[in-house]
């Protein structure tokens, strides 16, 4: 059965209003009667990059591409300089934005496609961030993908924090289709207009990242301007800070913090956290298998991507994949303490940046902090700091590093300490 079809016969009720979008209730039915470009330009096998965001056109568009059985690379607007660059490694054939439909001059062919084209089933590439190389263009089986969401569970009104180039944000929307919930499209993704759009429209689950419940919290809006109707707070995609997780359990003690943990090139993960303050959890889901070597956490997926298109396979023999996340264990539950490419060695002495981070964020005048290793002649390295202070505040250099020197062992204490503006992504963590 078709995509579309499928979901119809789910939505007994098609004017029951399943996205929220430029203040505007949107029905099912909606998405089925959207007029979008012409697809019949569009052949099964094509390569479509679709530029778009969780509006009803370009929903409607990704469910009827899905339909036609291509493989669809969903951008932003926000992503626009690499636009070009995706297209090339994704062997792009046909490019949708807005109401135009453009197709490339595109010869080239990889032997991963052309296994789904084999198949004649759709596809999904989605790009790493690239925050240490160039992006990576990751393929998925997407009619494998799909399945996923055949076992019904509980829908609540969710928002579309995470964006439409995200596996985390498209499996919201998925979830939610599929589910018959409804979620909400912000209008951005800053503080006020967050929790502004959260508390109009009832929200139960927020969806998001710890540099947004940083800067949530740093707001001060807490505690005047929360919504009570939020029951799940959700964060990935980045390693969160203990000092940030146990002041927000404390001043929102009736909502459930829960942490995720996942990668575009295994497919969405199932994660349980230890308790809500803790960042402890475990991870698994059908057709997961998990393990640590030497510290590293190893998982081991069905729903992996097919492979990478400018790259080789990460995978080893045994279909096991190397996060590169240093871990914790505690009673069957993992802590991610850092990744290996940010050991800092001190003269033989390792540590991750995180132990340092999360002493500076206890002092009063700090609002996000970055710990680096640098080339050292001597001692092989030695650590920099850059501190973004908070709006408002002065801070007192000579005591900040008294701090330092009080709560850190000397091997840790920063050889330079530098005030910048720390970058935040399109998809709000940290660069």
């Amino acid at each position: 059965m078709e995509i579309l079809e499928k979901l119809k016969k789910n939505w007994l009720n098609l004017n029951y209003p399943f996205l929220i979008h430029s203040k505007r209730e949107i029905k099912f039915a909606e998405i089925l009667d959207q007029e979008t470009v012409d697809l019949n330009e569009v052949k099964s096998g094509d390569v479509v990059a679709i530029i778009g965001d969780f509006d009803l056109k370009s929903i409607s568009t990704l469910l009827k591409l899905m339909d036609k059985k291509v493989i669809i690379v969903p951008l932003t607007i926000e992503t626009k300089p690499q636009h070009q660059f995706f297209f090339k490694t994704a062997f792009v054939d046909v490019v949708i934005e807005n109401n135009s439909l453009k197709r490339l001059q595109n010869k080239l062919k990889h032997e991963l496609i052309d296994q789904i084209k084999k198949k004649k089933h759709s596809g999904l590439i989605l790009f790493s961030t690239g925050t240490t190389g160039q992006p990576k263009a990751i393929l998925h089986d997407l009619t494998l993908f799909m399945k996923r969401f055949d076992t019904p569970r509980p829908s609540l009104k969710t928002m579309s924090f995470l964006l439409f180039d995200h596996i985390g944000g498209l499996n919201t929307l998925l979830h939610t289709l599929f589910n018959k919930g409804t979620v909400v499209s912000p209008k951005s993704r800053k503080v006020d207009d967050v929790l502004n759009i959260c508390e109009e429209y009832k929200i139960d689950v927020l969806p998001t990242t710890p540099t947004f419940l940083r800067l949530m919290l740093l707001s001060g809006q807490i505690q005047n301007n929360f919504p009570r109707s939020l029951k799940v707070i959700t964060y990935g995609t980045e390693r969160m800070d203990q000092p940030t997780l146990d002041t927000l359990c404390n001043l929102l003690p009736d909502v459930d913090f829960r942490q995720t943990y996942g990668m575009s090139e295994l497919g969405i993960l199932r994660v349980k956290s230890e308790a809500r303050n803790s960042l402890f959890m475990k991870v698994g889901g059908e057709g997961v298998e998990t393990r640590i070597v030497n510290n590293i956490l190893q998982i081991r997926s069905e729903n992996r991507m097919l492979g990478y298109l400018n790259a080789d396979s990460p995978f080893d023999d045994d279909g096991w994949y190397n996060t590169k996340d240093i871990v914790q264990k505690r009673d069957g539950y993992y802590k991610i303490v850092g990744r290996m490419s940010e050991v800092i060695n001190v003269g033989g002495l390792k540590f991750m940046p995180s132990e340092l981070e999360k002493v500076a964020l206890q002092y009063v005048d700090i609002e996000f902090v970055k710990a680096e290793g640098k080339p050292n002649p001597i001692t092989g390295q030695h650590v920099e700091l850059i501190i973004q202070i908070k709006k408002g505040s002065s801070l007192n250099l000579s005591k900040f590093k008294l701090f330092l020197k009080k709560h850190l062992p000397k091997h840790m204490i920063p050889m330079r300490i530098k005030s910048s503006k720390i970058k935040i992504g399109h998809r709000i963590k940290k660069n």
